[in-house]
């Protein structure tokens, strides 16, 4: 049991720093930066840079969203925050 409220909002940020670093390189980058050299690659018949910018993004972003989920519970729980 652990009750550091400095050090689970520590690791709370570092979580949410991770995760929108992720989200800018799938949906930014992956879709807009790096889309010409990408597109060279074809998935399902559609340049990859196209089908980042247009699906890809979107599917990480919805597993983001349950990792983030994940993690977040095991931090609360780490930090004794936790509602259950």
């Amino acid at each position: 049991m652990n009750h550091d409220s400095t050090g689970y909002w520590r690791a709370t940020l570092a979580l949410l720093g991770k995760i929108l670093v992720i989200w800018f390189l799938v949906s930014f980058g992956a879709g807009i930066l790096f889309a010409g050299p990408l597109n060279g690659i074809h998935l399902g018949g559609y340049p990859l840079g196209f089908w980042f910018a247009q699906q890809g993004s979107i599917y990480v972003f919805i597993a983001l969203i349950f990792w983030y989920a994940k993690k977040m519970g095991d931090l609360d729980r780490e930090f004794d925050v936790h509602e259950d």
